[in-house]
């Protein structure tokens, strides 16, 4: 059997040889930037605290504060002080402010037992600014992904067009590649053109860690939208592949490799690569048949 011909299930045996491994940073290495980092956070979150006659009146003043940085920080540190439960995509909205106070106010503690717990914390407080750490990298290994992809690709195909953010950016939405597609809002990381028109839809996933629910979910997700992709090709004639390019250690958990494994089987137009795949995997005549 050829390197061409083989599946990805056919990788499982060496699988960790396949992954690509995202530098990480050690503790407490990381606590004097992180303390420089956030220590005006806390600052801006006290002064406010300080005056608030009530945790929504809080949460309110955060809403209102301008520089959007700044306002997504005091809004996490407001989550881990007051409302533990609330979505954190959601503190990320300003407009959501009301809202968030409507459904989840009743749940906030109350804002003189926060003004104790803040005011019994030191400043910085180290083990808060650790925790907002994790979240300043957070997407940047899938962010890293892309473009390695799009280097990869570019010189390994240069007659061929990829398209797409290589890191931070909107998704293409298929209703923009596809006049007519069937769900015009559906979100994918990569477009693969030749001679300007589509060949290849891509979704792109770094997995540091995975499994359980959110395991079943991400496989679910993509056998959705590989069907609805084909069945569109198929209704108008279009020869199109769907391309998943997954990465990182999470692969190596639970039942991802088989999942993945069983997904690409679904259909010849599917197939599932690391980025040491790619150059395999990824080939003109796969792309063009």
């Amino acid at each position: 059997m050829t390197s061409q011909q083989k599946s990805f299930a056919d990788y499982k045996a060496d699988g960790h040889l396949w992954i690509t491994l995202s530098t990480g940073e050690y503790y407490p290495d990381i606590l004097p930037l992180a303390c420089e980092l956030y220590k005006p956070v806390l600052v801006t979150f006290g002064h406010i605290l300080e005056s608030a006659h009530s945790s929504t009146d809080l949460f309110l003043s955060i809403a209102d504060i301008k520089q959007q940085w700044m306002r997504i920080q005091a809004s996490r540190v407001f989550r881990k002080y007051v409302s533990p439960e609330t979505p954190v995509e959601m503190l990320k909205k300003k407009s959501a402010a009301k809202q968030i106070c409507s459904r989840f106010g009743n749940g906030f503690r109350d804002i003189t037992e926060v003004q104790r717990r803040f005011k019994g914390r030191p400043l910085p407080d180290e083990a808060l600014c650790a925790l907002l750490w994790e979240y300043k990298d957070r997407g940047k290994k899938g962010y890293d992904l892309t473009e390695r992809l799009f280097t990869i690709f570019r010189e390994e195909y240069p007659s061929m067009v990829v398209t797409g953010p290589e890191r931070a950016g909107k998704d293409i939405l298929l209703g923009d590649v596809f006049k007519d597609y069937t769900k015009p809002d559906r979100p994918v990381d990569f477009v693969i053109y030749d001679q300007g028109q589509p060949i290849a839809i891509g979704l792109a996933r770094y997995d540091s860690d995975r499994g359980g629910a959110q395991e079943d979910d991400r496989t679910g997700q993509y056998r959705d939208c590989a069907s609805e992709v084909l069945a569109y090709a198929s209704q108008h004639g279009l020869n199109l592949k769907v391309v998943f390019l997954n990465d990182g250690p999470g692969l190596l958990l639970g039942s991802m490799w088989n999942d993945y494994a069983y997904l690409e089987n679904l259909d010849p137009h599917i197939r599932v690569v690391t980025l040491r795949m790619v150059k395999e995997r990824l080939t003109v005549d796969w792309l063009k048949s």
